[in-house]
């Protein structure tokens, strides 16, 4: 139960239609049990057997209240009549019975899947609030498969059998009070054989939860493989590496083959050893309760057929409960999964006096700001004002922590030391939302969804007018090509953009970033990846944004960044050297080795 207390969570909103459902399940019960109560009195009056003198509404058991309705029937009337009330009985005792576990049924088939509705949309919710940190340690193809596989293994082994955990022991509870008070030496000696049989199941299912976890690992690492084979299907095929990718997919898929087999052959063992466990123990009541019948004690022989009926009925809510715990055990692996992602703690989040910030009015400063992943230093001692209004450009090798650098504006990471401030403000104090409101990123690969790229282009912005929209794009250079596509904004990007060209993409990011309209540019190699025409098209629309706004641009082609205000190089994480293009180029120095090397006149 601790394992799935989540779960118990989500339920217990819905206290009023579970008190329902139990309500519902008890009433189920209780005329099924009629149904086996009338077995005994009938066999009793029906074959000449010696009858009770009890006359209807005394103080005896249900039992001999029913036997001496039947008997009054029978002195009055016939014995065919009483047969046919009987009969009548029991079809309006199983109608009424099936009906209301029909009801129950009803009742709970919505709250389980509400249960599961709000898992996803907790899990999805906290996938989306992770910084981006979290995504760089964790797989991707695991993290897919926590969202889909997992979740459908907790509807599959936990929920699909939520019923079996309120209806079973409920009817094994009835059913066992009854049988109490037709004979307690017969049951209580019945309680010592069901424990035996319930820890010789228990042990068999407790294996399963160790080779679920394994087999959604497996699983995960499976879907690793399609994710990445997919989107690197254009290198797979130019370096001939099919066969190795093939091969690497069928060893992880052998493995969950195996894995699965295991499982199945324990979760299919529980049921028949517990049906032969039952069979067992019926047959050793049989003979007990035979001798204290055989013993004239009182205990008749039609009131051990109805007690024996009512073991029967036992023994089904005693098979599903055992399979279902076997299910349990094995869903329990995957909800782990779950609970480990929910449980990841948070670290960028809202302070708790957090300020509103809607405008930016003069700089954004860093203050002895360092940054580590993990015991990686990344960033150390970077002392840095950007003005309002100005250009600043980050130059370097790869590696150097250029975008880490950029990252910290609008707190896609947190500093290890040291603090930002925009005008004057500490970016930590401020609201996150606010914060990247004021910020617009056009990276070096351009992010697209697979949506239209009028939604595309208006991503976060709240739904702009078809104006606006267009008035974007003719500033992004991208209201042409789009005019010229048949379905024109309402064409779908495709998978990433993929029904777009490198250049066109990267044209709706920035379509999208002047819709946004921020007064903080972040421009990271925007230009890097495209053709020469494709580039002249994307900087003159680059340009056009920069205009009026406060940017901070990475670049490794350094002739797109020689009017900056600022030109800051970086290496291993410090700021080396600082200055204009021209200023940087007499210091001789770094910055005049990187533009050599890459020829700029």
């Amino acid at each position: 139960m601790k394992k799935i207390s989540r779960l118990l969570q989500y339920l217990s909103e819905y206290k009023g239609k579970i008190l329902l459902y139990f309500a519902a399940n008890l009433l189920g019960i209780l005329f099924g049990l009629l149904t086996i109560i009338m077995i005994g009195p009938v066999l009793q009056v029906l074959f000449n057997a010696s009858v009770p003198n009890v006359k209807p509404g005394a103080s005896t058991g249900v039992q001999q209240q029913v036997t001496a309705y039947i008997n009054e029937i029978i002195m009055k009337q016939d014995k065919m009549t009483a047969l046919a009330y009987v009969c009548v009985a029991v079809v309006v005792f199983t109608v009424l019975k099936n009906l209301f576990l029909y009801i129950a049924v009803y009742i709970l088939n919505p709250l389980r899947n509400a249960v599961l509705r709000r898992l996803r949309n907790d899990l999805f919710t906290k996938t989306l609030s992770l910084p981006i940190g979290f995504f760089t340690e964790e797989r991707k193809g695991d993290l897919i498969s926590k969202m889909t596989n997992d979740i459908n293994e907790v509807e599959l082994s936990i929920m699909s059998v939520l019923e079996v955990f309120i209806r079973e022991p409920l009817t094994i509870i009835v059913y066992i009070t009854m049988m109490l008070v037709t004979n307690y030496q017969l049951t209580l000696f019945l309680f010592v054989f069901l424990p035996v049989a319930g820890l010789i199941i228990g042990r068999i299912s407790k294996s399963l939860r160790k080779s679920s976890n394994e087999a959604q690992q497996h699983l995960s690492s499976i879907m690793e493989v399609i994710d990445e084979s997919l989107v690197g299907m254009r290198v797979l095929k130019a370096f001939g590496a099919e066969t190795h990718q093939k091969l690497k997919f069928m060893k992880l898929n052998n493995n969950l083959f195996r894995t699965r087999n295991q499982i199945a052959a324990r979760r299919e063992l529980a049921s028949p050893l517990s049906e032969t466990m039952g069979i067992i123990v019926a047959s050793i009541i049989l003979w007990f309760g035979g001798r204290i019948v055989f013993s004239g004690t009182g205990f008749s022989g039609p009131a051990f057929i109805t007690y024996i009926g009512m073991f029967w009925m036992i023994i089904a809510p005693f098979k599903n409960l055992s399979s279902a715990f076997s299910n349990v055990q094995k869903g329990t692996a995957a909800l782990d999964r779950i609970e480990g992602l929910l449980a990841v703690e948070n670290a960028i989040t809202d302070a708790p006096d957090a300020k509103p910030i809607h405008s930016f009015e003069r700089e954004i400063t860093f203050r002895n700001v360092s940054f580590s992943y993990g015991e990686r230093k990344v960033l150390e001692g970077i002392d840095l004002t950007i003005p309002k209004g100005k250009t600043v450009a980050l130059v370097g090798a790869s590696g150097a922590g250029k975008s880490t650098l950029v990252d910290l504006i609008p707190r896609f990471h947190d500093v290890s030391g040291g603090e930002i401030l925009i005008d004057g403000v500490n970016v930590k104090q401020c609201k996150i939302e606010d914060l990247r409101r004021l910020t617009g990123v056009v990276s070096q690969d351009p992010i697209l969804f697979n949506d239209t790229l009028y939604n595309n282009i208006t991503l976060g912005t709240g739904g702009a007018t078809q104006e606006r929209v267009e008035e974007a794009a003719k500033i992004a250079h991208a209201d042409k090509f789009i005019q010229q596509k048949p379905e024109g904004y309402q064409t779908y990007a495709g998978d990433r953009g993929a029904r777009l060209s490198g250049g066109e993409r990267q044209r709706i990011t920035i379509a999208r970033a002047v819709l946004k309209n921020p007064p903080i540019l972040i421009l990271d190699e925007a230009t890097s990846s495209l053709d020469t025409e494709s580039e002249r098209i994307v900087q003159d629309a680059i340009h056009t944004l920069m205009k009026n706004r406060t940017c901070v641009v990475i670049a490794h082609r350094l002739s797109t960044v020689q009017h900056a205000d600022e030109i800051i190089v970086m290496e291993k994480g410090r700021i080396v050297e600082r200055g204009t293009h021209y200023n940087l180029l007499e210091a001789g120095g770094i910055y005049k080795r990187l533009v050599e090397m890459q020829q700029v006149k």
